[in-house]
């Protein structure tokens, strides 16, 4: 037997006209005099957080119109009638002020969210949907709807040794994040072209990281980003793969996803500590035609249900059937928000790239 889930929104816009009917009903048969008073002058209030101001508006006259007539029904006193309707439009003068207020904190919120937007394509603009012989999509979501500048960040470069790509994550929150992002991305840009391997590469960001920081601040030895570092061949045959500390990434072919562990990694970015390995070493993978290259931030593999388990990037990328980047990061984006019912609790971004056909 299927089962019709009730809307929750039309549930509660149910919730005045109960109120209304409740009210009057206990007014007109209940035990005691204006028992139902509460309910009817609540109901305004109620209906001004729900509805447009027409219907709060309706809503205060129908409420002030019932509350008369039950009055006059019952043949009470003209002072005590005057008292029912001075409540029900005190309580309703409240209840349309609140909903002046949220309104205008809405539009408030909808201004910064406009301008938190416009300073996301500025700091971390959609890369190419093409770029040599690649196929290239990108996706980024912040953990809160209204914060659209976070930690994570990526971008992707042609240069005379192939295209580079980076994904990282800055560990912390708000501006200070936002303006690391825009070191590594700026460095990024700058030395993506100009170093001669990736290991290179990691460590001309990792000094830009290092020359910005404030040694007279106490979270400096905290400051730093995970990233992994991506060359392609110009024939697409091959990828170079350096991680600094970041999340692995994984290699998509039909019915098939491989998890590409680095066999030596390193620190993250601008964390001044020697490595207890040695230096990290980048990894080099074949690439088989028309398979897929996914760059994934923790926001994915550390996505919690609402049991508090977590995303499993492997079995969701197995029933994902996708025939390009763009429906790869579309997908799995939906596939997250679903595990975790909207609820995430840190950025998400992901990169694919695939050699076009």
């Amino acid at each position: 037997m299927k089962h019709i889930r009730a809307n929750p929104v039309v549930v509660l816009r149910g919730v005045p006209v109960l109120m209304i009917l409740g009210g009057a009903a206990a007014d007109l048969f209940g035990p005691e005099p204006y028992l139902g008073l509460p309910f009817l002058a609540s109901a305004p209030l109620v209906a001004s957080v729900l509805f447009r101001w027409r219907t709060s508006i309706v809503t205060v006259a129908v409420v002030g119109v019932i509350v008369a007539g039950v009055d006059l029904r019952l043949r009470r006193p003209v002072t005590p009638l005057l008292v029912d309707l001075a409540v029900v439009l005190l309580v309703s003068v409240i209840g349309l002020w609140v909903k002046w207020l949220m309104d205008r904190q809405s539009r408030h919120l909808a201004v910064a969210q406009d301008i938190a937007e416009a300073a996301q394509r500025a700091v971390l603009p959609d890369p190419p949907t093409r770029l040599g012989s690649l196929q290239i999509a990108a996706r980024y979501e912040a953990a809160q709807a209204e914060a659209q500048v976070g930690g994570d960040l990526y971008a992707v470069r042609a240069t005379p040794f192939g295209v580079r790509a980076i994904i990282g994550d800055v560990r912390g929150k708000g501006l200070p994040a936002v303006s690391t992002v825009c070191q590594v991305i700026g460095a990024f840009r700058h030395e993506a072209g100009r170093a001669a391997t990736l290991s290179e590469l990691a460590d001309r960001l990792h000094n830009a990281l290092t020359v910005e920081k404030d040694p007279s601040k106490v979270d400096h030895f905290e400051s730093f980003v995970t990233a992994l570092l991506v060359e392609i061949a110009p024939d697409a045959t091959k990828a170079s793969l350096l991680s600094r500390g970041h999340t692995a990434p994984y290699l998509l072919r039909t019915g098939e996803v491989t998890v590409l562990e680095p066999s030596a990694p390193g620190l993250p970015l601008g964390m001044d500590l020697p490595a207890a390995d040695g230096a990290a070493r980048p990894d080099t993978v074949d690439w088989p035609p028309g398979a897929t290259l996914l760059l994934v931030t923790d926001g994915i593999t550390e996505a919690r249900g609402r049991d508090g388990t977590f995303y499993d990037p492997v079995v969701g990328l197995a029933h994902i059937r996708s025939s390009n980047p763009r429906e790869l990061v579309d997908s799995l984006a939906r596939s997250v928000t679903r595990w975790t019912g909207g609820q995430r609790q840190d950025d998400m971004a992901v990169l694919a790239l695939k050699p076009a056909p």
